[in-house]
C-alpha cells in the first residue's frame, strides 16, 4: 500500500500548495485517489490554521474527504504536541466516535507519547482504527513489551533521521527492533530521508508513505506541485524497481 500523508504540522506557508483547510485536503485526497491512493492521513485545522484536535474541525475535515472520495481510508493524528494532556486526547477521540460521516477511519498514536495505551484503547471503543507511530528503536522495544493493542490497523516505523546517507539505516533498525508483528507495518521517512527510505520499503515489499506531510520537494530536489505529483514521483520509483526485478 501507498499512503498519502497530505499536509502534517507544516504552517501554512511552507508551500504554496500545501493543503490546509477541509476543501483543500479534500481537493487533494480526490488528486490522490485518482492515482489508486486508498489512504489518507491528514492533521486537520482550526479557522486560523492551527492543528486540532476539536471534533467540530475533525469531523468537518474527514466528511469533506469522504464527500470527494467515499472509498478512502481516512486516517487523522492524535498528537501530544497538539494537545499535552492525554485526558483531552482521549476525550476528542472519544467524540470523534459520534460525528458519522466525519468519523476518522484511523487515528494515529504515537508510541512515545504519555497515555498512548488509554488514547489507543478510547480509539477502539468506539470503532476507530489504530495507527501505531514507532519513531525509535526503544519505542519499538516499548511495544513490543506492551504487545500491539487490540483494534490497531498497522504500525507506522518511521526513521526520523534526515540526512539520506544514514535515514535508511535508521529504518530498518527501527524495523529489526519491532521484529514480527500481527499487523502491516508501514515505513517512511521525512524530510531529504522521506525518499530513500520510501524506495528501500519498497524493496522490502512493505507499505509505505508520501506526501506533503514528508517531504516539499521531488526525489531530484524541485518543489513538488502537489500531493499528487509527489505520489506520482513515488509509482515512478515503483516502476524502475519492477523493472530491476523486484516485486513491488
Amino acid at each position: 500500500m501507498l499512503q498519502a500523508a497530505l499536509n502534517g504540522s507544516w504552517p501554512a506557508d511552507a508551500h504554496p500548495l500545501l493543503p490546509v483547510t477541509a476543501r483543500h485536503l479534500a481537493r487533494d485526497a480526490r488528486a490522490v485517489a485518482e492515482l489508486n491512493v486508498t489512504s489518507v492521513h491528514v492533521h486537520p485545522r482550526d479557522p486560523q490554521g492551527l492543528e486540532t484536535l476539536d471534533p467540530v474541525y475533525v469531523g468537518d475535515t474527514v466528511a469533506a474527504i469522504r464527500a470527494q472520495v467515499p472509498s478512502m481510508e481516512i486516517g487523522v493524528t492524535t498528537g501530544r504536541w497538539i494537545e499535552r494532556d492525554p485526558r483531552k486526547r482521549i476525550e476528542a477521540v472519544l467524540a470523534w466516535g459520534h460525528l458519522g460521516v466525519g468519523k476518522p477511519d484511523v487515528c494515529s498514536v504515537n508510541v512515545h507519547e504519555t497515555g498512548w495505551v488509554d488514547v489507543c484503547a478510547a480509539a477502539r471503543s468506539v470503532g476507530i482504527g489504530i495507527e501505531l507511530g514507532v519513531w525509535t528503536s526503544g519505542d519499538a522495544v516499548t511495544l513490543r513489551n506492551n504487545g500491539v493493542p487490540p483494534g490497531t490497523t498497522r504500525v507506522l516505523a518511521e526513521s526520523t533521521v534526515t540526512d539520506p546517507s544514514t535515514a535508511v539505516a535508521e529504518g530498518l533498525r527501527v524495523l529489526r527492533a519491532l521484529g514480527s508483528l500481527p499487523v502491516p507495518v508501514l515505513l517512511h521517512g521525512e524530510d531529504t530521508g522521506a525518499w530513500p527510505v520510501l524506495e528501500q520499503a519498497m524493496m522490502l515489499g512493505i507499505d509505505t508513505r508520501i506526501g506533503f506531510e514528508d517531504v516539499l520537494v521531488t526525489p531530484n530536489g524541485y518543489l513538488a506541485a502537489g500531493n499528487d505529483h509527489l505520489v506520482s514521483e513515488a509509482l515512478a520509483i515503483r516502476r524502475k524497481l519492477r523493472s530491476s526485478g523486484y516485486r513491488v
